[in-house]
C-alpha cells in the first residue's frame, strides 16, 4: 500500500497519496457507477482510493475493511461526508465473506486491494515496520495481534527462519542469516530493528551490499510478511471476493513485491480460463470463463507518479471483470 509521506501532524488527506489513482478509478467505473452499486475496499488505509470512489459515484456505498486501528480512525475522519454511505470494519480481508454476510450483502459491484505496508505504519517508528530507524521489533499491523517480529527472531529454528527469509524476502543468504540469529539471540533476546540491522550487515558479504540494496530490506519484508500472514491471508481473500462479484462487476488489486503478483495472476487466470474440454468445438452452457481481463499483464506506475511518490515504484496493477458464472 504505497503512499506518500508527510508531515506526521497532518490529516489522513495530507498524508496519504493514493497509488495509481486515476488508473483505478477509470477501471472500477463501469462497475461503481451501477444503480445501487457497492464496493469493497480490502485495505482501507488511510482511505484515499475510498474518498476518490466515494466523490466520483455518489450513488455509491462502500465498506472499508482495515486490520489497523489507526487506520480506520484516521479513514473515519475523512471519509466523514460520506458518513450515510460507508460500513467501515476492523477486520482482515480474508474474512470477507464473514463481513459480507453480516452486512446482509450477497454479492457486490466491486473490489479493491491496494497490499503491503502503507505510510502510516512505515511513517510511525514505534509500529517497527521501518529498517532506518532503531525501533521495537514489532511489525504488527494489527497492534493487538498475538505475534511480533520479535517473536519470529526469538522463538522459531534456524531452519523456519531460513524458510521464512528465503520464501517471503528471496534472500539468497537466508541460511548464513538465520545462523547468525540463532546464535546472536542466545546471549540475548532480540528488541530492537538496530540489533538486527547490524547484525545484517555483519553477515550478508560486502560484495552483494554494493549492489542489492540495503542489507535489511529483504529480511525485513519477510519478517513482516511472516507476523501479518500476508500471503496466506490474501490466498484466501482473492478467491472470496471473486466469488462475491455480481456479473458486470470489476476487481482491481495493486501489489507491490513479485511473491504478491504472482498469486494475483494466477488467481485471475484460472477464473479466466474456459472449462469445456478441449476437443468440443463449441463452449458448453455454463462452462464459458467467469472472469475476462481488463489489464494487459500488470500495468505499472509511471515516471511522473514514481517520481512524486516514491513508493509507486514497485506497484503491479492488475483487474477483471465477472463476465458470467461457471458450474465449477
Amino acid at each position: 500500500m504505497a503512499e506518500q509521506r508527510h508531515d506526521q501532524g497532518g490529516s489522513a488527506r495530507d498524508k496519504h497519496v493514493p497509488v495509481l489513482l486515476e488508473r483505478t478509478l477509470e477501471l472500477l467505473a463501469p462497475a461503481l457507477s451501477r444503480e445501487g452499486a457497492v464496493v469493497v475496499d480490502a485495505t482501507l488505509g488511510m482511505g484515499g482510493h475510498s474518498e476518490a470512489m466515494l466523490a466520483a459515484h455518489p450513488g455509491l456505498t462502500l465498506v472499508g475493511l482495515d486490520r489497523d486501528t489507526d487506520a480506520l480512525r484516521l479513514a473515519g475522519e475523512r471519509l466523514a461526508p460520506y458518513s450515510s454511505r460507508i460500513h467501515l470494519v476492523h477486520a482482515v480481508y480474508d474474512e470477507w465473506a464473514d463481513v459480507l454476510a453480516d452486512l446482509g450483502l450477497p454479492e457486490v459491484d466491486g473490489a479493491l486491494f491496494d497490499l503491503g505496508v502503507s505510510s502510516l505504519q512505515l511513517d510511525e517508528t514505534a509500529r517497527g515496520f521501518a529498517y532506518a530507524h532503531d525501533a521495537p521489533l514489532d511489525m504488527r499491523m494489527d497492534p493487538g495481534a498475538p505475534r511480533t517480529a520479535a517473536d519470529v527472531l526469538n522463538t522459531y529454528s534456524a531452519d523456519e527462519l531460513a524458510r521464512v527469509l528465503r520464501t517471503y524476502g528471496e534472500e539468497k543468504f537466508a541460511g548464513k542469516i538465520a545462523a547468525a540469529i540463532v546464535r546472536e539471540r542466545q546471549k540475548e533476546p532480540f528488541t530492537n530493528s538496530a540489533r538486527l540491522v547490524q547484525l545484517l550487515y555483519d553477515t550478508v558479504p560486502a560484495a552483494s551490499r554494493r549492489t542489492g540494496g540495503h542489507p535489511a530490506k529483504r529480511t525485513f519484508q519477510a519478517l513482516r510478511i511472516e507476523v501479518n500472514a500476508e500471503l496466506d491471508v490474501l490466498d484466501r481473500a482473492l478467491p472470496a471476493a471473486l466469488d462475491s462479484l455480481a456479473v458486470g462487476g470489476r476487481i482491481a488489486v495493486m501489489s507491490y513485491h513479485s511473491l504478491e503478483d504472482r498469486m494475483v495472476k494466477r488467481a485471475f487466470a484460472d477464473r479466466t480460463k474456459s472449462r469445456t474440454p478441449v476437443d468440443l468445438p463449441v463452449e458448453l452452457p455454463g462452462h464459458g470463463p467467469e472472469f475476462r481481463l481488463l489489464t494487459r499483464g500488470a500495468e505499472l506506475a509511471g515516471e511522473q507518479e514514481i517520481e512524486a511518490n516514491p513508493r509507486a515504484a514497485s506497484v503491479r496493477l492488475r483487474a477483471a471483470e465477472r463476465v458470467g458464472r461457471g458450474n465449477a
